[in-house]
């Protein structure tokens, strides 16, 4: 069995990592990178720390408006499976290197398979959902992380290849949460003491894009700040970009370069809270059993807020702020999150070898 998988993002990589370690024993993998994040902090730190095999293809699209990014990536993975012939050609999650993945197979008709399949957060203004539903409604083997996932494929009709298999994110935090706990010393560095700050990334377009909504976010992780708990801020590249383009004053927030995974599995586990708009934060959050606020109006995981660990708070700054506020002086606190025992990348492996074996 030949498999291409195609990754090009951060979340990408570290589902790639929990799935290639167990893949290549009974497959031939072939690794293609387009190169949607390029940089060391967002792309090649991940492939030395999380030891997964140097790509096979990198494709160097880099950034550019959706259409320019995805039409290119389209051209270039045709190639690659032209030239490789591969059984099944694997994608993960919803960006735009898992959109074109998916069509340049579709179009030449090898099978796809879609990790986290079945994620809706009913909101088409994100890019991210027109590529999950696309993708979805390309794919001939689904994996879904939940039952939620497995009904809304249900109700787009959406029956046959669809298996729930669990979240391949928790195979992550398993397997390099112990990684994390033994040889991360992010806090020291930073100067923060476990269950002393509160922790916030900003990375999703709709926020970082939108000034009305990066600085109401913004002022409100300022105004936590001054409120006296220290704010930690792993800076995306597109926050960053606009703080400085518009000036933005951030003395009270404590601005640090992109973590690696393991830091950021080690931040998330000791903080206070967490303040996000990132869906893999959001599960990794109730997963160490830490409050979540959410920055934006919906998730597509919506098992984190029926858990009780998640809350949506939007991106206005005085509802984000009261919000704290609640969890910071007591948060009725469930028992977490239940999407997997930290296998799903086994079912995964043992569903496209059964697979495979039924097409021969």
């Amino acid at each position: 069995m030949k498999i291409v998988t195609v990754v090009g993002a951060r979340p990408q990589f570290i589902k790639c990592a929990c799935l290639c370690r167990e893949l290549r024993k009974v497959a031939a993998e072939v690794l293609v990178h387009t190169g949607q994040h390029y940089d060391d902090n967002m792309s090649d730190a991940f492939f030395r720390e999380l030891e997964i095999p140097q790509p096979d293809y990198h494709l160097g699209i880099g950034s550019g408006l959706h259409g320019n990014q995805t039409g290119r990536m389209l051209q270039a993975i045709e190639e690659v499976l032209q030239k490789e012939k591969p059984d099944y050609v694997l994608v993960y999650g919803d960006t735009n290197s898992t959109l074109a993945g998916a069509l340049a197979a579709a179009k030449l008709h090898v099978p796809v398979a879609h990790v986290e399949a079945g994620l809706r957060s009913f909101n088409k203004k994100m890019p991210e959902e027109i590529n999950r539903v696309l993708t979805d409604h390309m794919a001939d083997l689904l994996f879904c992380p939940t039952q939620t996932a497995v009904q809304n494929l249900e109700r787009e009709g959406i029956r046959e290849g669809v298996h729930l298999v669990g979240d391949v994110m928790i195979d992550a935090v398993f397997y390099y949460g112990q990684k994390a706990e033994a040889g991360s010393r992010v806090l020291e560095r930073c100067g923060l003491k476990p269950k002393a700050y509160a922790l916030a990334t900003v990375h999703r377009a709709e926020n970082t894009d939108d000034p009305d909504r990066f600085f109401s976010i913004f002022s409100a992780l300022d105004q936590i700040a001054r409120e006296g708990l220290p704010v930690l801020v792993p800076l995306h590249p597109r926050s960053r970009k606009q703080m400085e383009s518009h000036h933005f004053d951030s003395a009270n927030l404590q601005i640090v370069e992109p973590v690696s995974y393991l830091d950021m599995l080690q931040l998330e586990k000791k903080a206070k809270a967490i303040l996000t708009d990132s869906g893999g934060v959001q599960k990794e959050a109730c997963v160490f059993q830490v409050p979540c606020i959410t920055l934006r109006e919906e998730t597509e995981w919506v098992e984190t807020v029926e858990a009780g660990w998640n809350v949506l708070a939007g991106t206005h700054s005085e509802n984000i702020v009261q919000t704290f506020r609640k969890i910071k002086n007591g948060f009725h606190l469930p028992e977490g999150y239940g999407a997997g025992a930290g296998n799903a990348a086994k079912k995964i492996i043992e569903t496209l070898i059964q697979q495979f074996s039924l097409t021969r």
